[in-house]
């Protein structure tokens, strides 16, 4: 008798701890997810877009000029702010977001490098959840008919660090500069003086440069390498043509501090300035 009571209470007991064992994986559990706000299912991973729809539900090749524009990877940070890179991991975008508390609509404002507004975008929100957010953007203002549903899956990958959102979060300001010597150069120095100003790098990869006097200097194309050392810019005129390509070694990159060495004469690289740059409140004129 006392054994078979002893075994009724382990049976007993058992069942009792199988449940706290099963609720502990909120992957499988559907009222952990529930919890999250869409905001915060959103900011909870990087997202990459693997498929586009049209109207009419057909699959749209994702380098379609109709669709190409809403590729890449995405990160939604739970700061509100947000970045997206090409599928080459080349920033195209950063700025705020916001999605409105039913999961309705997700918001993106996208902001050039002194903070004003260079687009809003709402799109309708069709799926979202831990896996998988779709979003349906209406293409032709004048014909609500014509849009396309762009598909994004959860993704591991990690996002680009080597400095193209510094380099676009904010404008630059030369504030110093020195030769190969470690002597400082004035600013107004033949040696230096073209490469001083206000520099506005662009999150869609366009640039421009202007004199401390708000004189526009260059205007073009930016990149910085995947490895984080060079920066290239290319100047184009006022027909898109270009002028001329300079590449700089990349000394320093933080969110104070952006640093370049350039080498005026290829064949003396033994004669070289590094220019530096720190973060500026100034209006792009």
């Amino acid at each position: 008798m006392i054994t078979l009571k002893k075994v009724c209470y382990l049976v007993a007991a058992f069942a009792l701890a199988t449940p706290l064992v099963s609720c502990s994986n909120d992957d499988n559990n559907p009222i952990a997810e529930e919890q999250l706000t869409p905001s915060q299912v959103l900011s909870s991973t990087p997202w990459e877009t693997t498929g586009a729809k049209d109207n009419q539900g057909k699959d749209v090749d994702l380098n379609d000029a109709r669709v190409n524009g809403f590729v890449g990877f995405a990160y939604f940070k739970a700061d509100g702010n947000f970045v997206i890179y090409g599928l080459n991991d080349v920033i195209r975008s950063l700025g705020t977001w916001s999605v409105d508390p039913l999961g309705k609509t997700r918001s993106i404002t996208s902001l050039r490098p002194d903070g004003t507004a260079f687009f809003s975008r709402d799109v309708e929100i069709l799926e979202l959840n831990k896996n998988v957010f779709t979003y349906r953007i209406h293409t032709d203002a004048q014909d609500p008919s014509v849009y396309f549903d762009i598909i994004h899956t959860k993704t591991s990958h990690a996002e680009p660090a080597n400095g193209q959102l510094i380099l676009a979060s904010t404008p630059w300001e030369t504030t110093g500069a020195k030769d190969k010597d470690g002597n400082a150069v004035a600013l107004d120095n033949p040696n230096v003086a073209g490469l001083v100003g206000y520099s506005y790098f662009r999150a869609n990869g366009t640039y421009s440069i202007f004199g401390l006097d708000d004189v526009l200097r260059s205007s073009g194309r930016w990149s910085i390498s995947a490895d984080g050392k060079t920066r290239t810019i290319t100047a184009l005129d006022g027909n898109g043509n270009e002028l001329w390509t300079r590449v700089v070694d990349i000394l320093v990159m933080n969110n104070g501090d952006f640093t370049y060495r350039i080498t005026p004469n290829a064949g003396d690289p033994s004669t070289y300035y590094d220019i530096i740059h720190t973060p500026v409140d100034h209006k792009e004129p």
